[in-house]
């Protein structure tokens, strides 16, 4: 029998007003997988990625992690969210607090850990995104892919088992993108499970194990990166990818 996805959305609705953004997406990504989903701006990309742990709620649907109904009734949202990392375009880091502080914040408040186990597991977390020498550091004074880091450091302490990313490149200049994909790269070596919602097209082409292409708020193809990118099947696919590329 194939394993169990560990992230399953089945017939994911989501309406602003009466305005529909997703008519029924079903998705699911496996263990250990990195899955990207590209398509033009406004085509509801981000909105599902929300949705995958609630900070937009469906209209209706399923999502299942980890074999739970995450939508159900009952269902304790902290405790998914701390299993179910987010990175974000804008970084989100406080900017009164330094480094460590910002990475140890949720560890404390959410994960109730000791401020000498925080600080441990946060270490450790900014070590393996290369910034052991900032952890003393205001997020003011990071470039832009440093604070990214950080943000990256963050998810990754509060131990999840999958990492969702939102644009993480889109607000950095060219010259730091590089930083935050080589540190994207290495967390799936380590077998980190990963959504991707991201232009950075050559990246999925070359690090995605699969690659979604939406498009009106549905999914139009899926496929593994040299099917999606060298012989897809949708004329929309082709078009979007023929801009993108140039």
């Amino acid at each position: 029998m194939p394993e169990r996805p560990l992230l399953s959305a089945i017939g994911i609705v989501k309406r602003f007003g009466t305005l529909p953004v997703l008519h029924g997406i079903d998705f699911s990504v496996q263990q250990g997988e990195m899955v990207f989903i590209i398509g033009p701006s406004g085509s509801g990309k981000s909105t599902f990625l929300r949705c995958c742990n609630r900070l937009e709620e469906p209209d209706s649907g399923a999502m299942i992690f980890d074999g739970v109904d995450i939508l159900g009734k009952g269902v304790e949202i902290n405790t998914v969210r701390q299993r179910i990392g987010m990175v974000f375009q804008a970084f989100n880091l406080y900017p009164h607090l330094p480094v460590l502080g910002n990475v140890t914040l949720a560890l404390r408040k959410v994960a109730r850990k000791s401020k000498a186990e925080a600080e441990r597991i946060g270490r450790a977390a900014l070590a393996s995104v290369g910034l052991s020498d900032k952890v003393d550091a205001m997020p003011g004074t990071l470039s832009g892919g440093q604070q990214q880091r950080v943000a990256i450091a963050r998810a990754l302490a509060l131990d999840p088992k999958l990492v969702l990313f939102d644009e993480p490149t889109s607000a950095l200049d060219p010259e730091l993108v590089g930083s935050v994909l080589a540190v994207m790269r290495d967390l799936k070596q380590r077998g980190m499970t990963m959504v991707v919602v991201s232009h950075e097209m050559r990246f999925a082409r070359e690090a995605a194990d699969r690659v979604v292409f939406m498009e009106g708020g549905r999914i139009v193809e899926q496929g593994p990166p040299a099917q999606l990118f060298e012989a897809p099947r949708e004329p929309r696919t082709r078009e979007f990818l023929s801009r993108m590329m140039a």
